[in-house]
């Protein structure tokens, strides 16, 4: 570890780059959840006050982008139910 610099922002960065390239929707949000929590680790022994909230909004978004694969799944399973009611009632 060099001194001087912030560990917690480069492992948030590469939860979130696990986050985008994750194929699975669990997978996804844990990475998500992930990145901020080391984006709140890396705002708590941040000194500057302009990083630190620029981490603290961060971290607020990645939790954001986590809750939305819940409801893409949710639309995914509903439009899944539908054609399977669609199928049946042409079959």
């Amino acid at each position: 570890m060099s001194f001087g610099r912030n560990p917690h922002v480069a492992k948030a960065e590469a939860a979130e780059q696990k986050a985008q390239c994750a194929k699975d929707v669990h997978a996804s949000e844990q990475a998500w959840r992930d990145a901020a929590r080391q984006w709140e680790r890396a705002a708590d022994r941040e000194t500057a006050d302009e990083r630190r909230q620029q981490y603290v909004e961060k971290a607020a978004a990645a939790r954001a982008k986590a809750d939305e694969p819940q409801q893409e799944s949710g639309e995914a399973s509903a439009i899944d139910t539908l054609k399977s009611k669609m199928s049946s009632l042409l079959n």
